[in-house]
């Protein structure tokens, strides 16, 4: 019995352990790296019974990825291992201003996912089921596993767009305008949002995607919006963060946000939620985020306007 499920591809992550250029490094530190498997450690850390579903081959690399996502808390139960299919990997170069992934996922197990995962899972139980862009762009099966999720009755769906064009060919903007529709919960970068369609505001997003009873558009380090049906739209601005590396940042923020849904938070509430856990991230190398004191989260959640915006997250902590 879980609150939330998230569906996707996990794999094996390679950082430099030296600086340099990449073709100089030598030594490389082994993670592990997927956007479902994020917002699952994230909301695992954050006291949420979560699971994990998704495949990976049985090899070493797979064996780590599982083992790592379990030891985070995460229901790791229904993860296929795939005899036949490699896990996944990818190479990230890390840096303040965003990192460089290159990806070796071609035929991944995770790759195979198809709409006969539904079968096998309890889904009524399930308050939240989470989903991304970059699963539906992985194979058509792995489409076919989207859509039956997010059509499937009675089921409460969490979708962000997660826009990775080197995955999508000329249909990504029709194809995630599409699957973003039938989302309950739908999360969406104002930027991301003017690449697939020529919009970033949240008044013109919102215009674009008016099914969804949700929509939160994340703004980068000026805040986001979150507009829901009947009600005006809500802004709550950023922290102010000394980033470390932005990677996962955004798989935070949607855990931080999914768990003061589950609680029942009001829509301010909820984007500062968000916040703090996308600060945790932004402040490590590793794509999952370290969640910052609960203290200094209790604190910040019902700080004044002056309070919050005085505030600053490092990875020495907050102040």
């Amino acid at each position: 019995m879980v609150a939330v499920l998230c569906v996707g591809e996990t794999m094996a992550v390679f950082t430099p352990a030296e600086a340099g250029p990449p073709e100089d490094v030598r030594t490389w530190v082994r993670g592990v790296g997927g956007a479902e498997s994020n917002v699952a450690c994230a909301l695992a850390a954050l006291g949420v019974e979560v699971g994990w579903v998704s495949a990976v081959g049985d090899d070493p690399f797979g064996r780590a990825v599982v083992a790592s996502v379990a030891g985070a808390g995460v229901d790791v139960t229904r993860v296929r291992v795939d005899p036949a299919r490699p896990t996944g990997l990818y190479v990230k170069e890390a840096g303040k201003a965003g990192s460089t992934a290159r990806y070796y996922r071609a035929g991944s197990a995770a790759s195979a996912l198809g709409p006969e995962v539904v079968d096998g899972l309890d889904l009524d139980a399930v308050a939240y089921v989470h989903l991304t862009g970059i699963t539906a762009a992985l194979s058509p099966s792995c489409l076919a596993l989207v859509h039956a999720l997010l059509d499937h009755p009675g089921v409460r769906t969490s979708f962000d767009v997660n826009w990775r064009p080197a995955l999508w060919g000329p249909s990504g903007p029709d194809v995630l305008r599409e699957l973003a529709a039938t989302a309950d919960v739908v999360l969406v970068g104002d930027d991301e949002a003017g690449a697939l369609w020529g919009v970033s505001e949240p008044a013109a997003v919102r215009e674009v995607l008016p099914s969804p009873g949700t929509l939160v558009v994340k703004q980068g380090p000026v805040g986001a919006t979150v507009i829901e049906a009947g009600a005006a739209p809500v802004f709550e601005p950023a922290l102010a963060v000394d980033v470390v590396e932005p990677v996962g940042a955004g798989d935070a923020f949607a855990a931080g946000f999914l768990a003061a849904c589950l609680s029942g938070e009001a829509p301010a509430r909820r984007l500062r939620a968000g916040h703090l856990a996308a600060a945790g991230a932004l402040c490590t190398l590793s794509d999952v985020a370290v969640p910052l004191p609960a203290a200094d989260v209790a604190r910040l959640l019902t700080a004044d306007p002056a309070a919050w915006a005085a505030a600053r997250v490092s990875a020495a902590g907050v102040r």
